[in-house]
This record gives C-alpha cells, sequence and structure tokens, in this order.
C-alpha cells in the first residue's frame, strides 16, 4: 500500500526518511562535480593513452557495477565491447566474491572496477589476475583501502570515491544495499577515462550540463513540489500496489531500465521485470492477461468470491524511451497492447539534449520514483 498523503507532506517525508534517500539523490549533481574534481585531481585528465582497448571489462559488487556497464555500453555506441564480469562464486575469505577473467583477456584490454567496498578481497584477486594477463586497470574505490593498494601494486590507476557527508548512514544494519547517488561516484571518472582514449564523448563541459541538469531534475522532483506536477512522485503513486513491466526502447533506455529494476527492488523492496522492445511484447504479453491482469470493473459476471483482494500487484507498464518515437518504433504497438488487456501505463521520455543528459534525466526521476516508492510505503 501507498500512503499517497505522505507524499505531499514534506515534513512527514522528512521523519519517514531515515537513511537521508532524498538527499542522496538530490545531491546527484553536487557528485558528479566532486566526482569529476577526484578524477582530475588523480592524473585522469594527464593520461596519454596508446590507443582504443580491444574490449572493456566491468567487475565490482553490488548494483553500481552492472549499472556502469550498462551505461557505458550505451553511450559508447558499438565502438567498443563493454561486458561486465559475473561473480563466480564465493572466495575463502569470509564475505568475498570470487571474480575470474574471460579467458580471452590480455594486454589489449581493459578492466575497470567499481569498489565502492574497498575491503573486498576478491577483487583484490582479479587484479592480480589482471596484473598476469597484462590488462590495463583502472579503479574507483575509496582511498587507502585494500583494493586501491592493490591497483597502485599492479601499476594500474586508482581514483578515490567521491563520497558525501550521509554515505555512512548506509553503513549500518537495515540500510538500502546502496546510496542513491553512487552509481554516479562511480560512473563520473570512468566516463573521463573513457572521453581519454575515445570510447565516448565526455568532455569537462559535458560533465557541467550533466550536473546542472540533475540540479535542475532535484529541484522538479523535490519533496516541496505537489505530486501532480512532480515526476517523481507521479511514479512513485502509478506504481503503488503493482508490478512493474519496465518497457525500454533504446539502448540507453534499456541501461536506465535495468537500474530502475534495481532499485526499486533495493530501496522500495518492490519486483520488477524490464525487458527491451520489441521483445518485451511476447515475453510479458501472458503477464498482463494472467493472476496480474487488473480486473475489469464493467464485467458483471466475473467471480467476486475468488477475485483478488484490492491490496493485490497488478502489472503496470513503464515506458521508458530516449527519444520521440519515429516510424519503425514499437511504442505504439506497446500502447496498443497495454489498452487491449487493459493495463495501465505510464511513459517516461527525457527533453532535448547529449544522451548523457537523457540518460540523466530518465536516472533521476527512476531513482526519485523509487525513493518516494520507498519512503511513502506502507505495511
Amino acid at each position: 500500500m501507498l500512503d499517497e498523503s505522505l507524499l505531499d507532506t514534506p515534513d512527514a517525508l522528512a521523519s519517514a526518511d531515515r537513511f537521508g534517500l532524498l538527499r542522496g539523490v538530490a545531491e546527484s549533481g553536487a557528485r558528479v562535480r566532486t566526482a569529476a574534481r577526484s578524477a582530475t585531481e588523480s592524473g585522469i585528465a594527464q593520461l596519454t593513452p596508446d590507443g582504443r582497448p580491444r574490449a572493456v571489462l566491468v567487475a565490482g559488487p553490488g548494483p553500481a557495477a552492472a549499472g556502469v556497464a550498462d551505461l557505458l555500453r550505451a553511450l559508447c555506441g558499438g565502438s567498443c565491447p563493454v561486458s561486465l564480469i559475473q561473480p563466480t562464486g564465493v572466495a575463502p575469505l569470509p564475505g568475498a566474491l570470487r571474480w575470474t577473467l574471460p579467458g580471452w583477456a590480455g594486454p589489449l584490454d581493459l578492466l575497470l572496477l567499481a569498489g565502492p567496498d574497498a575491503a573486498d578481497p576478491g577483487l583484490a584477486e582479479l587484479v592480480e589476475q589482471a596484473y598476469r594477463r597484462g590488462c590495463s586497470v583502472v579503479a574507483v574505490t575509496p582511498a587507502g583501502g585494500p583494493l586501491s593498494d592493490a591497483v597502485i601494486q599492479a601499476r594500474g590507476l586508482a581514483v578515490p570515491l567521491a563520497t558525501t557527508s550521509y554515505d555512512a548512514e548506509f553503513d549500518v544494519e537495515g540500510a538500502p544495499p546502496a546510496a542513491p547517488g553512487t552509481l554516479w561516484s562511480v560512473l563520473i571518472p570512468l566516463l573521463m577515462l573513457t572521453d581519454r582514449i575515445g570510447l565516448i564523448s565526455a568532455p569537462p563541459d559535458a560533465l557541467s550540463k550533466l550536473a546542472d541538469r540533475l540540479d535542475q531534475l532535484a529541484e522538479r522532483c523535490g519533496p516541496a513540489i505537489p505530486t501532480y506536477t512532480n515526476p517523481g512522485k507521479m511514479l512513485a503513486a502509478d506504481l503503488a500496489d503493482a508490478l512493474a513491466l519496465i518497457w525500454t526502447e533504446g539502448t540507453i533506455a534499456h541501461a536506465v531500465g535495468r537500474h530502475f529494476a534495481t532499485e526499486l527492488a533495493g530501496l522500495a523492496g518492490r519486483p520488477a521485470l524490464a525487458a527491451e522492445l520489441p521483445e518485451a511484447l511476447t515475453t510479458h504479453r501472458t503477464l498482463l492477461a494472467g493472476p496480474l491482469a487488473e480486473p475489469d470493473p464493467d464485467d458483471f459476471f466475473r467471480d467476486r468470491v475468488e477475485q483478488p483482494a484490492a491490496t493485490a500487484l497488478h502489472a503496470r507498464v513503464v515506458l521508458l524511451r530516449e527519444q520521440e518515437p519515429g516510424p519503425l518504433s514499437a511504442t505504439r504497438a506497446a500502447q496498443a497492447l497495454a489498452e487491449e488487456r487493459d493495463t495501465a501505463l505510464s511513459e517516461l521520455e527525457p527533453g532535448a539534449g547529449s544522451d548523457l543528459e537523457k540518460a540523466a534525466e530518465l536516472l533521476a526521476i527512476a531513482d526519485f520514483g523509487a525513493v518516494y516508492l520507498a519512503l511513502a510505503g506502507t505495511e
């Protein structure tokens, strides 16, 4: 259930926000600026690479690594393969995961480590593998931690993770797995690196515009803005008691959709499924007609005894796209299927700007939506 009255009561939202979630997502623009300064001070701007890598590999615990891999893959436009290395099991040390480089990885490849947890010994072992194979290694991780030391010993580059004062609030029992905004702290230094090696265009002025766009979105989605003009609150209200079917069109939208599904689970404790169009029209079609479908209120003969309680989850489509639908777009087919199955549909499309700014707008609204859903949700 969602307490919609709480959404328009800023004081009540503040009282419910034990972990500073709203402050965390609102400070995304500040995180971008802080992370850019940290990366510059670490020497990224002075790098003189020999050329593009053959492939980029991304590894790290938690949702940040997957988000980084998806966004880098989307933003590089296919100019270089970007792959996420999934943990293959647990390492002998307590709390450690095990990562293994692909058999083909070697001196032509670049390993990027998203390491908000500086003490994970499994990543240090991965650094040793990369050193033996001759891979270049760059890590974004807290300064002075074991991972940072391992990267420096392997002659790699360790960029200090940009943090804010509230990050410590997430190192307590019951807190979500990661603070909103952590993705930007990890992503920005790696965007600056990929700009230097010619994979993605992310010069300083583009990052400045990105931070400004995030600040503007924080104002639009702030707790004092009423629900009917607040895209973050509207998204949260739409997803009350709903199983979000996140349908995406475009590589950037798909990266955001996967991140949104992760945030709904990690912050709001809500299930969600993400799928790309047009495949989603087939893979999720049955969900729109099965037990999760909305009952037809005009069906006089429906079985009201067996009808699920009003609080049961029902499917709702959230359509994310990065631009207006063109003649070959699957958007109209998605809208038609939702209408045919009497399924509610929410649509998000960013305003004009670069691909990076469009990604930022979709990410910010998704993050605010997940946070408001977490704060206003009730048992």
